[in-house]
């Protein structure tokens, strides 16, 4: 991705919740965003801390045997390695850091996936157009 990405831009081109989008990648992680809302599966991330970044909204975060974390816009939170998180939000818009290739439902999860929750490693953003060059007016407009 050679061209800077805007998030709210690149978060109006997709509407679905818990199906994260890769806006960029750094070495070897993705940086990716999504929209949330509902609740999530109860997962671990056995080998990788997560990483979150409120957007928009609120994003709560159950821990196991811990206390729930509330987050809101601009406040970040990361869960550490093979800590059980469950994460659920009444909407909002999240970005995250990730190695390229993590699951978003972790190395293993509690019960069913709920529809609306899609299991993936990520999804990449749509080609957008490149900006617009801009072109100098002629030398007989520049007076």
């Amino acid at each position: 991705m050679e061209q800077p990405v805007n998030l709210q831009a690149a978060l109006a081109t997709f509407a679905e919740v818990y199906s994260p989008r890769i806006v960029a990648r750094m070495n070897d992680y993705d940086v990716r965003i999504a929209h949330v809302a509902g609740e999530h599966v109860w997962h671990v991330h056995e080998d990788t801390d997560e990483f979150f970044l409120v957007l928009d909204g609120r994003f709560d975060i159950a821990l196991r045997d811990r206390e729930t974390v509330t987050l809101g816009p601009g406040d970040v939170f990361v869960v550490p390695k093979g800590v059980e998180h469950k994460p659920s939000s009444p909407g909002g818009s999240i970005l995250m850091f990730e190695p390229s290739g993590t699951l978003t439902t972790g190395d293993r999860h509690e019960g069913e996936i709920p529809a609306h929750v899609h299991s993936t490693t990520g999804v990449n953003l749509p080609a957008t157009p490149a900006p617009p060059t801009r072109t100098p007016p002629p030398p007989e407009a520049r007076g």
